[in-house]
Protein backbone atom coordinates (compact mmCIF):
# COMPACT_ATOMS: atom_id res chain seq x y z
CA UNK A 1 0.00 0.00 0.00
CA UNK A 2 1.28 3.81 -0.71
CA UNK A 3 2.94 5.40 2.04
CA UNK A 4 2.02 9.61 2.49
CA UNK A 5 3.83 12.19 3.74
CA UNK A 6 2.46 12.96 7.43
CA UNK A 7 3.30 15.81 9.59
CA UNK A 8 5.66 15.27 12.35
CA UNK A 9 3.29 16.17 14.56
CA UNK A 10 0.68 13.66 13.83
CA UNK A 11 3.09 10.58 14.53
CA UNK A 12 4.35 8.55 17.41
CA UNK A 13 7.18 6.59 18.67
CA UNK A 14 5.16 4.86 20.74
CA UNK A 15 2.35 4.06 18.98
CA UNK A 16 4.44 3.56 15.38
CA UNK A 17 6.54 0.73 17.31
CA UNK A 18 3.26 -0.70 18.24
CA UNK A 19 1.56 -0.91 15.13
CA UNK A 20 5.11 -1.77 13.15
CA UNK A 21 5.71 -4.55 15.63
CA UNK A 22 2.06 -5.86 14.74
CA UNK A 23 2.35 -5.59 11.26
CA UNK A 24 5.79 -7.58 11.00
CA UNK A 25 4.30 -10.36 12.77
CA UNK A 26 0.57 -10.47 11.47
CA UNK A 27 1.55 -9.14 7.62
CA UNK A 28 -1.93 -10.72 6.34
CA UNK A 29 -3.75 -8.94 9.29
CA UNK A 30 -5.39 -12.44 10.37
CA UNK A 31 -4.73 -11.66 14.10
CA UNK A 32 -7.36 -9.06 15.74
CA UNK A 33 -6.17 -9.68 19.49
CA UNK A 34 -5.33 -6.57 21.08
CA UNK A 35 -1.95 -4.98 22.09
CA UNK A 36 -1.01 -5.80 25.81
CA UNK A 37 1.26 -3.27 27.44
CA UNK A 38 0.83 -4.54 31.36
CA UNK A 39 3.02 -1.90 33.73
CA UNK A 40 1.53 -3.94 36.84
CA UNK A 41 -0.49 -1.14 38.45
CA UNK A 42 -2.37 -0.68 35.22
CA UNK A 43 -2.75 -2.77 32.00
CA UNK A 44 -3.72 -1.57 28.99
CA UNK A 45 -5.33 -3.37 26.02
CA UNK A 46 -4.51 -1.52 22.57
CA UNK A 47 -6.86 -2.91 19.72
CA UNK A 48 -5.15 -4.28 16.95
CA UNK A 49 -6.31 -1.98 14.47
CA UNK A 50 -7.23 2.26 15.09
CA UNK A 51 -6.04 5.54 13.48
CA UNK A 52 -5.31 7.24 10.41
CA UNK A 53 -6.39 5.19 7.31
CA UNK A 54 -5.58 5.34 3.68
CA UNK A 55 -7.88 8.27 2.92
CA UNK A 56 -7.24 10.03 5.89
CA UNK A 57 -3.13 9.96 5.19
CA UNK A 58 -3.99 10.62 1.32
CA UNK A 59 -5.98 13.77 2.68
CA UNK A 60 -3.61 14.96 5.24
CA UNK A 61 -0.76 14.84 2.44
CA UNK A 62 -2.80 16.91 -0.67
CA UNK A 63 -3.80 19.07 2.26
CA UNK A 64 -0.11 20.30 3.75
CA UNK A 65 1.39 19.73 0.26
CA UNK A 66 -1.01 22.43 -0.96
CA UNK A 67 -0.48 24.83 1.23
CA UNK A 68 3.27 24.30 1.03
CA UNK A 69 3.14 24.79 -2.75
CA UNK A 70 0.88 27.64 -2.83
CA UNK A 71 2.10 29.97 -0.29
CA UNK A 72 0.63 33.32 -2.30
CA UNK A 73 -2.90 31.49 -2.87
CA UNK A 74 -5.68 32.03 -0.83
CA UNK A 75 -6.95 28.63 0.50
CA UNK A 76 -10.47 27.27 1.36
CA UNK A 77 -11.51 24.06 2.47
CA UNK A 78 -15.17 23.16 1.49
CA UNK A 79 -15.53 22.11 5.07
CA UNK A 80 -13.19 20.09 8.16
CA UNK A 81 -10.98 17.89 5.47
CA UNK A 82 -11.39 14.89 8.19
CA UNK A 83 -13.51 14.64 11.62
CA UNK A 84 -10.86 15.10 14.08
CA UNK A 85 -10.23 18.81 16.03
CA UNK A 86 -6.49 18.81 16.15
CA UNK A 87 -5.80 18.40 12.64
CA UNK A 88 -8.52 21.14 11.17
CA UNK A 89 -7.02 23.85 14.22
CA UNK A 90 -3.60 23.16 12.71
CA UNK A 91 -4.93 24.01 9.31
CA UNK A 92 -6.49 27.17 10.39
CA UNK A 93 -3.99 28.29 12.12
CA UNK A 94 -2.25 28.05 8.94
CA UNK A 95 -4.59 30.42 7.27
CA UNK A 96 -6.62 27.86 5.92
CA UNK A 97 -10.39 28.90 5.78
CA UNK A 98 -13.98 26.65 5.43
CA UNK A 99 -16.54 27.62 3.44
CA UNK A 100 -19.24 25.70 4.70
CA UNK A 101 -19.63 23.85 8.44
CA UNK A 102 -20.21 20.28 8.58
CA UNK A 103 -23.90 20.15 8.05
CA UNK A 104 -23.48 22.26 4.77
CA UNK A 105 -24.58 25.55 6.04
CA UNK A 106 -22.37 28.56 4.46
CA UNK A 107 -19.86 29.69 6.67
CA UNK A 108 -18.23 31.75 3.48
CA UNK A 109 -19.90 33.45 0.66
CA UNK A 110 -19.25 31.65 -2.84
CA UNK A 111 -19.09 35.49 -4.38
CA UNK A 112 -15.97 36.12 -2.38
CA UNK A 113 -14.26 33.64 -4.15
CA UNK A 114 -12.03 34.11 -7.06
CA UNK A 115 -10.41 31.81 -9.70
CA UNK A 116 -6.94 32.00 -8.54
CA UNK A 117 -7.97 30.71 -4.98
CA UNK A 118 -7.11 27.30 -4.21
CA UNK A 119 -10.16 25.19 -2.93
CA UNK A 120 -9.53 21.81 -1.60
CA UNK A 121 -12.43 19.00 -1.32
CA UNK A 122 -12.32 16.89 2.00
CA UNK A 123 -11.96 13.32 1.85
CA UNK A 124 -15.80 12.77 2.41
CA UNK A 125 -16.19 14.06 -1.15
CA UNK A 126 -18.91 16.22 -2.45
CA UNK A 127 -22.11 16.95 -3.99
CA UNK A 128 -22.29 17.10 -7.88
CA UNK A 129 -23.99 20.22 -7.24
CA UNK A 130 -20.76 22.15 -5.24
CA UNK A 131 -18.55 20.62 -7.96
CA UNK A 132 -20.61 22.41 -10.51
CA UNK A 133 -20.92 25.84 -8.76
CA UNK A 134 -16.86 25.91 -8.21
CA UNK A 135 -16.53 25.42 -12.39
CA UNK A 136 -18.91 28.57 -12.35
CA UNK A 137 -16.60 30.73 -10.63
CA UNK A 138 -13.82 29.34 -12.70
CA UNK A 139 -12.55 26.71 -9.92
CA UNK A 140 -11.27 23.08 -10.76
CA UNK A 141 -13.00 20.97 -8.30
CA UNK A 142 -10.79 18.11 -8.84
CA UNK A 143 -7.31 20.09 -9.07
CA UNK A 144 -7.41 19.66 -5.07
CA UNK A 145 -9.69 16.80 -4.09
CA UNK A 146 -8.80 14.63 -1.56
CA UNK A 147 -11.87 12.32 -1.79
CA UNK A 148 -11.30 8.95 -0.40
CA UNK A 149 -11.05 6.20 -2.92
CA UNK A 150 -13.39 3.72 -1.27
CA UNK A 151 -16.03 6.71 -0.64
CA UNK A 152 -15.43 7.17 -4.97
CA UNK A 153 -15.98 3.03 -4.52
CA UNK A 154 -19.26 3.79 -3.65
CA UNK A 155 -20.44 6.18 -6.03
CA UNK A 156 -19.32 4.00 -8.75
CA UNK A 157 -20.94 0.82 -7.08
CA UNK A 158 -24.41 2.93 -6.85
CA UNK A 159 -24.01 4.40 -10.59
CA UNK A 160 -23.76 0.74 -12.09
CA UNK A 161 -26.51 -0.21 -9.89
CA UNK A 162 -28.56 2.75 -11.37
CA UNK A 163 -27.80 1.73 -14.72
CA UNK A 164 -29.53 -1.89 -14.48
CA UNK A 165 -32.18 -0.12 -13.57
CA UNK A 166 -32.63 -0.85 -9.82
CA UNK A 167 -32.93 2.30 -7.50
CA UNK A 168 -30.63 3.44 -4.50
CA UNK A 169 -30.95 3.04 -0.82
CA UNK A 170 -28.16 4.30 1.01
CA UNK A 171 -27.53 3.49 4.55
CA UNK A 172 -26.36 6.51 6.38
CA UNK A 173 -26.86 10.01 8.56
CA UNK A 174 -28.47 11.90 6.15
CA UNK A 175 -26.84 15.34 7.36
CA UNK A 176 -22.66 13.74 7.49
CA UNK A 177 -21.20 14.84 4.63
CA UNK A 178 -20.41 11.78 2.88
CA UNK A 179 -23.85 10.82 2.76
CA UNK A 180 -24.61 14.09 1.23
CA UNK A 181 -22.21 13.35 -1.23
CA UNK A 182 -23.21 9.79 -2.08
CA UNK A 183 -26.97 10.88 -2.26
CA UNK A 184 -25.72 13.88 -4.91
CA UNK A 185 -23.74 11.18 -7.22
CA UNK A 186 -26.35 8.59 -7.17
CA UNK A 187 -29.56 10.25 -8.08
CA UNK A 188 -27.94 11.50 -11.23
CA UNK A 189 -28.22 7.76 -12.07
CA UNK A 190 -31.18 6.57 -10.43
CA UNK A 191 -34.19 7.13 -7.77
CA UNK A 192 -32.30 7.95 -4.69
CA UNK A 193 -33.53 7.34 -0.97
CA UNK A 194 -31.38 7.49 2.40
CA UNK A 195 -32.55 5.57 5.03
CA UNK A 196 -30.37 6.34 8.75
CA UNK A 197 -31.09 3.17 10.52
CA UNK A 198 -33.26 -0.14 11.00
CA UNK A 199 -36.33 2.16 12.32
CA UNK A 200 -36.29 4.21 8.97
CA UNK A 201 -35.75 0.71 6.90
CA UNK A 202 -38.60 -0.63 8.87
CA UNK A 203 -40.68 2.50 7.68
CA UNK A 204 -39.43 2.03 4.00
CA UNK A 205 -40.57 -1.26 3.65
CA UNK A 206 -44.07 -0.31 4.44
CA UNK A 207 -43.93 1.79 1.11
CA UNK A 208 -43.02 -1.41 -0.62
CA UNK A 209 -45.60 -3.54 0.44
CA UNK A 210 -47.79 -0.79 0.14
CA UNK A 211 -48.78 -0.99 3.68
CA UNK A 212 -48.82 3.05 4.01
CA UNK A 213 -50.14 5.39 1.33
CA UNK A 214 -47.57 6.88 -1.48
CA UNK A 215 -48.13 10.81 0.16
CA UNK A 216 -47.39 9.71 3.76
CA UNK A 217 -43.49 9.05 2.24
CA UNK A 218 -42.77 12.43 1.30
CA UNK A 219 -43.43 13.36 5.12
CA UNK A 220 -41.42 10.82 6.36
CA UNK A 221 -38.63 10.60 4.25
CA UNK A 222 -38.64 14.60 3.69
CA UNK A 223 -34.77 15.55 2.32
CA UNK A 224 -33.86 11.85 2.17
CA UNK A 225 -35.01 11.34 -1.15
CA UNK A 226 -34.12 12.08 -5.07
CA UNK A 227 -36.57 14.84 -7.07
CA UNK A 228 -39.86 12.95 -8.89
CA UNK A 229 -39.12 9.97 -6.71
CA UNK A 230 -42.20 7.85 -6.72
CA UNK A 231 -42.39 5.22 -3.88
CA UNK A 232 -45.04 3.17 -5.89
CA UNK A 233 -43.03 2.97 -8.53
CA UNK A 234 -39.42 3.03 -7.94
CA UNK A 235 -39.70 0.92 -5.00
CA UNK A 236 -40.14 -2.04 -6.68
CA UNK A 237 -35.97 -2.97 -7.16
CA UNK A 238 -33.65 -1.84 -5.31
CA UNK A 239 -29.99 -1.84 -4.16
CA UNK A 240 -28.30 -1.23 -0.68
CA UNK A 241 -25.38 1.14 -0.64
CA UNK A 242 -23.83 2.73 2.72
CA UNK A 243 -21.66 5.37 4.38
CA UNK A 244 -18.53 3.77 4.82
CA UNK A 245 -18.04 4.35 8.23
CA UNK A 246 -21.51 2.98 9.51
CA UNK A 247 -21.54 -0.30 11.27
CA UNK A 248 -21.27 -3.31 9.24
CA UNK A 249 -23.56 -5.20 11.51
CA UNK A 250 -26.40 -2.58 10.99
CA UNK A 251 -25.99 -1.93 7.09
CA UNK A 252 -25.91 -5.99 6.69
CA UNK A 253 -29.18 -5.94 8.99
CA UNK A 254 -30.91 -3.45 7.15
CA UNK A 255 -30.18 -5.09 3.70
CA UNK A 256 -31.06 -8.93 4.72
CA UNK A 257 -34.05 -6.93 5.79
CA UNK A 258 -34.86 -4.92 3.01
CA UNK A 259 -34.12 -7.91 0.72
CA UNK A 260 -36.50 -10.63 2.61
CA UNK A 261 -39.34 -7.67 2.33
CA UNK A 262 -39.32 -7.34 -1.32
CA UNK A 263 -38.41 -11.22 -2.14
CA UNK A 264 -41.64 -12.06 -0.38
CA UNK A 265 -43.98 -9.13 -1.44
CA UNK A 266 -43.14 -10.28 -5.25
CA UNK A 267 -42.97 -13.95 -4.24
CA UNK A 268 -39.84 -14.10 -5.82
CA UNK A 269 -38.24 -17.95 -6.32
CA UNK A 270 -34.92 -18.02 -5.54
CA UNK A 271 -33.73 -17.74 -8.97
CA UNK A 272 -35.66 -14.23 -9.16
CA UNK A 273 -34.60 -12.53 -6.28
CA UNK A 274 -31.99 -10.48 -8.28
CA UNK A 275 -34.62 -9.11 -10.66
CA UNK A 276 -36.17 -7.12 -7.66
CA UNK A 277 -33.16 -7.02 -5.05
CA UNK A 278 -29.79 -5.97 -6.82
CA UNK A 279 -26.52 -8.42 -5.29
CA UNK A 280 -24.29 -5.54 -4.01
CA UNK A 281 -21.05 -6.48 -1.49
CA UNK A 282 -20.73 -4.54 1.69
CA UNK A 283 -19.51 -1.04 0.93
CA UNK A 284 -17.75 -0.60 4.30
CA UNK A 285 -13.98 0.66 3.58
CA UNK A 286 -11.17 -1.78 4.57
CA UNK A 287 -10.47 0.93 7.68
CA UNK A 288 -14.04 0.94 8.70
CA UNK A 289 -14.11 -3.04 8.49
CA UNK A 290 -10.63 -3.93 10.42
CA UNK A 291 -11.89 -0.99 13.36
CA UNK A 292 -14.84 -2.50 13.70
CA UNK A 293 -13.67 -6.10 13.88
CA UNK A 294 -10.73 -5.31 15.91
CA UNK A 295 -12.81 -3.64 18.44
CA UNK A 296 -15.08 -6.96 18.55
CA UNK A 297 -11.77 -8.67 19.40
CA UNK A 298 -10.69 -6.59 22.25
CA UNK A 299 -14.05 -6.95 23.82
CA UNK A 300 -13.61 -10.61 24.10
CA UNK A 301 -11.40 -9.31 26.81
CA UNK A 302 -12.35 -8.49 30.34
CA UNK A 303 -11.21 -5.19 31.31
CA UNK A 304 -12.60 -2.04 33.96
CA UNK A 305 -13.27 0.74 31.32
CA UNK A 306 -12.54 1.89 27.57
CA UNK A 307 -11.36 4.77 26.13
CA UNK A 308 -12.45 5.65 22.77
CA UNK A 309 -9.97 8.81 21.03
CA UNK A 310 -11.45 11.11 18.14
CA UNK A 311 -13.83 13.67 17.27
CA UNK A 312 -16.94 14.30 18.64
CA UNK A 313 -18.29 14.57 15.28
CA UNK A 314 -16.53 11.88 13.88
CA UNK A 315 -18.88 8.58 12.52
CA UNK A 316 -16.77 5.77 12.32
CA UNK A 317 -15.59 6.88 16.01
CA UNK A 318 -18.70 6.89 17.52
CA UNK A 319 -19.30 3.59 16.33
CA UNK A 320 -16.80 2.05 18.00
CA UNK A 321 -18.05 3.95 21.06
CA UNK A 322 -21.52 2.22 20.65
CA UNK A 323 -19.67 -1.36 20.48
CA UNK A 324 -17.66 -0.61 23.74
CA UNK A 325 -20.76 0.91 25.29
CA UNK A 326 -22.33 -2.32 25.10
CA UNK A 327 -19.80 -3.97 27.52
CA UNK A 328 -18.14 -1.60 29.93
CA UNK A 329 -17.91 1.99 31.20
CA UNK A 330 -16.63 3.69 27.96
CA UNK A 331 -15.06 7.36 27.69
CA UNK A 332 -15.10 9.21 24.25
CA UNK A 333 -12.68 11.97 24.51
CA UNK A 334 -10.82 14.09 22.01
CA UNK A 335 -7.20 14.35 23.43
CA UNK A 336 -5.27 13.99 26.58
CA UNK A 337 -6.56 17.66 27.74
CA UNK A 338 -9.93 15.94 27.99
CA UNK A 339 -8.71 14.19 31.01
CA UNK A 340 -8.31 16.66 34.30
CA UNK A 341 -6.97 14.38 36.70
CA UNK A 342 -6.77 10.84 37.59
CA UNK A 343 -10.65 11.27 39.07
CA UNK A 344 -12.43 13.58 36.57
CA UNK A 345 -12.77 13.55 32.95
CA UNK A 346 -14.57 15.55 30.05
CA UNK A 347 -16.38 13.02 27.92
CA UNK A 348 -18.91 12.90 25.00
CA UNK A 349 -22.16 10.96 25.85
CA UNK A 350 -23.78 10.45 22.39
CA UNK A 351 -26.72 9.66 23.66
CA UNK A 352 -27.72 13.74 25.27
CA UNK A 353 -24.92 14.82 21.78
CA UNK A 354 -23.22 17.08 24.54
CA UNK A 355 -19.70 17.12 27.08
CA UNK A 356 -19.90 15.98 29.88
CA UNK A 357 -17.69 15.95 32.92
CA UNK A 358 -18.02 12.47 34.37
CA UNK A 359 -15.41 10.21 37.47
CA UNK A 360 -12.79 8.51 35.87
CA UNK A 361 -9.89 6.15 37.06
CA UNK A 362 -11.47 3.68 39.81
CA UNK A 363 -8.81 2.75 42.54
CA UNK A 364 -7.92 -1.18 42.17
CA UNK A 365 -4.89 -3.09 42.98
CA UNK A 366 -4.45 -3.63 38.89
CA UNK A 367 -7.00 -1.35 36.40
CA UNK A 368 -7.68 -2.76 33.03
CA UNK A 369 -7.90 -0.14 30.24
CA UNK A 370 -9.37 -0.71 26.75
CA UNK A 371 -7.41 1.58 24.49
CA UNK A 372 -8.49 2.46 20.43
CA UNK A 373 -9.39 5.26 18.50
CA UNK A 374 -11.45 6.43 15.53
CA UNK A 375 -10.02 6.30 11.75
CA UNK A 376 -9.06 10.50 12.01
CA UNK A 377 -7.34 10.17 14.88
CA UNK A 378 -3.05 11.00 14.40
CA UNK A 379 -1.15 8.56 16.25
CA UNK A 380 0.24 11.39 18.69
CA UNK A 381 -3.08 12.04 20.17
CA UNK A 382 -3.52 8.37 21.19
CA UNK A 383 0.29 8.37 22.51
CA UNK A 384 -0.55 11.32 24.51
CA UNK A 385 -3.61 9.48 26.08
CA UNK A 386 -1.66 6.67 26.75
CA UNK A 387 0.90 8.61 28.54
CA UNK A 388 -1.36 11.07 30.46
CA UNK A 389 -3.40 7.77 32.10
CA UNK A 390 -0.38 6.53 32.83
CA UNK A 391 1.23 9.31 34.69
CA UNK A 392 -1.22 8.66 37.25
CA UNK A 393 0.55 5.58 38.81
CA UNK A 394 3.68 4.01 39.74
CA UNK A 395 4.81 1.11 37.35
CA UNK A 396 6.73 -1.79 37.79
CA UNK A 397 7.93 -1.40 34.08
CA UNK A 398 9.07 1.44 31.42
CA UNK A 399 7.09 1.61 28.59
CA UNK A 400 10.82 0.87 26.48
CA UNK A 401 11.08 -2.42 28.25
CA UNK A 402 7.60 -3.45 27.28
CA UNK A 403 7.82 -2.04 23.83
CA UNK A 404 10.88 -4.16 23.29
CA UNK A 405 8.58 -7.71 24.11
CA UNK A 406 5.93 -6.74 21.29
Amino acid sequence: MKSFVIPEIYKSNIIGKIKEARRSKDKLKKDFTPTVLDFGTIKFLIARHFGFCYGVENAVEIAYKTIRENPDKRIFFLSEMIHNPDVNADLLSQGVKFLMDTKGNQLIDWSELKPEDAVVVPAFGTTIEIQQQLTSLGIDPYKYDTTCPFVEKVWNRAGQIGERGYSIVVHGKPKHEETRATFSHSKQNAPTVVVNDMKEAEKLAKYITRELPKEQFYEDFAGQYSEGFDPEKDLDRIGVVNQTTMLASDTQSIADFLKQVITKYHNAQPNEVERYFANTRDTLCYATNDNQEATYALLENQADLAVVVGGYNSSNTSHLVELCEEKLPTYFIQSHESILDKNLVKRYNLHKKQEITDDFLPEKPQLTVMLTCGASCPDAVMEAVLLKILSFFNTEKEIDELLLTL
